[in-house]
């Protein structure tokens, strides 16, 4: 039944392995973005963790109460770390006062008033009354793990617990967004809430960019395998126009392709969202974590340039191969410049990033659209433009390079060998 089928694998076999690109594609590439990705998260978590240590060093106590019950809570605070201590002092005048910054602290502590008072009535009136203390932190806007926070304050609230009473304190949570305090919003839920928002452009993006670019390579390369091509560059049509035409198309597939793939799959990353979400819902809008109708546009337009660029790329680097198989092997290695800068500033916060390695992530086109979500979740629209006139530019310089390329015969004949070709042996004279 299966006569022959050893002789069939091995044909192919050596066919796929007589070809570098393919190896290289599915092989060599793997093996670089794979430690890559490693490697970001590693730092990304390395770099959390380092600033909750940094934080957990010193801890920041505003004492708006000043009785006994407030001394005993501040001297467990200073038995776990060193502690900075204020009297007197509203949460909003630590922020106006800057005092944040001269202690180099994204958190800090509120004893409020009353608090002695009303532990000694849980002791004389009503054990059901229960003390809180108020805890401040600033939400971080980059990466998945820019949130991670010291446990510091909870293993204290716990120890006071066991010493004094079980469960006579609780911490309520709080969050500094851009310099305004939310109050009741824990910056852990909203961290949460936001997940879903980090990581489904990257996703939208590999898929867009994957799509579109493995299908305007097998466009070109498929007519130069069929013999086509030549017959399609003798009709009288410009050959700019042909050039548009095949991006044109593509743009509108592989857009339709990407569009129902993220829709399943918010709906399942929503899904699950939907059960880690605790206690009362965020609402972004209010928080203004969510794009205006601006920054939406200007999304678009950064996505839409990123997009054409990676078109026009694609269809350059087909021009170098002789079938559709070497035309997507040929594509496979930009690889690299798609997912290690989509998948990097799901984790990373890239203001915090050395200049050297921003100025990397700034010099790949394929990143802009991830930096510009950022960027206008933040207000921050001159990054945003600066990014859509860097990403036009080398759009048009990639686009004149094409289109130079289908307006000479070079798109027939143009081929890109890894491999020497071996030296016949001289004959020798006798």
């Amino acid at each position: 039944m299966l006569r022959g089928f050893t002789t069939i694998l091995i044909k192919e076999l050596k066919e796929l392995i007589r070809d570098p690109k393919i190896l290289i594609a599915m092989i060599v590439l793997p093996l670089v973005i794979f430690p890559v990705m490693g490697l970001v998260m590693s730092y990304a978590q390395q770099t959390a963790t380092q600033q909750a240590q940094n934080s957990a060093q010193l801890i920041l106590i505003v004492d708006n109460d000043g009785g006994y019950w407030s001394q005993q809570l501040i001297g467990n605070f200073s038995k776990a770390t060193n502690i900075a201590v204020i009297n007197n002092t509203t949460p909003q005048q630590i922020l106006d006062q800057g005092i944040l910054t001269q202690y180099n602290r994204t958190e800090f502590i509120e004893i409020p008033q009353n608090f002695t008072n009303t532990i000694n009535a849980h002791f004389n009136q009503n054990p059901n009354i229960t003390a809180t203390v108020n805890i401040y932190s600033i939400f971080q806007e980059g990466g998945i793990f820019s949130n991670l926070g010291s446990s510091i304050s909870t293993t204290a609230v716990s120890s006071f617990n066991r010493v004094v009473a079980p469960n006579i304190l609780h911490t309520t949570p709080s969050t500094i967004i851009r310099g305004e305090i939310q109050q009741g919003v824990d910056p852990t839920q909203l961290s949460s809430v936001l997940y879903l928002q980090s990581i489904a452009l990257p996703i939208t993006i590999i898929i867009l960019l994957t799509y579109s670019m493995q299908i305007a390579a097998t466009s070109v390369a498929m007519e130069k395998e069929e013999k086509t091509l030549e017959t399609l560059l003798t009709v009288p049509v410009d050959r700019f126009a042909i050039l548009m035409g095949k991006l044109s198309s593509t743009i509108i597939v592989a857009g339709a392709a990407a569009i129902a793939s993220m829709i399943g799959y918010t709906f399942v990353i929503g899904n699950s969202l939907a059960t880690i979400q605790t206690g009362t819902a965020v609402d972004l809008a209010q928080l203004g974590l969510t794009p205006t109708p601006l920054g939406y546009g200007l999304l678009g337009i950064s996505l839409f340039v990123t997009l054409l660029s990676g078109l026009a790329l694609a269809v350059i680097m087909s021009a170098f191969s002789e079938d559709v198989r070497g035309a997507q092997a040929l594509v496979g290695y930009l690889a690299p410049l798609i997912y290690i800068p989509a998948l990097a500033l799901m984790y990373l916060d890239l203001n915090s990033l050395p200049t050297a390695i921003q100025a990397v992530f700034y010099a790949i086109p394929f990143s802009h659209p991830m930096i510009a979500s950022n960027a206008i979740t933040r207000g921050d629209y001159t990054t945003v433009i600066l990014g859509i006139i860097y990403v036009t530019a080398f759009t048009l310089i990639i686009m004149y390079i094409a289109s130079r390329l289908f307006a000479t015969e070079k798109i027939l004949t143009a081929k890109l060998k890894l491999t020497q070709k071996k030296k016949k042996p001289t004959e020798q004279t006798e």
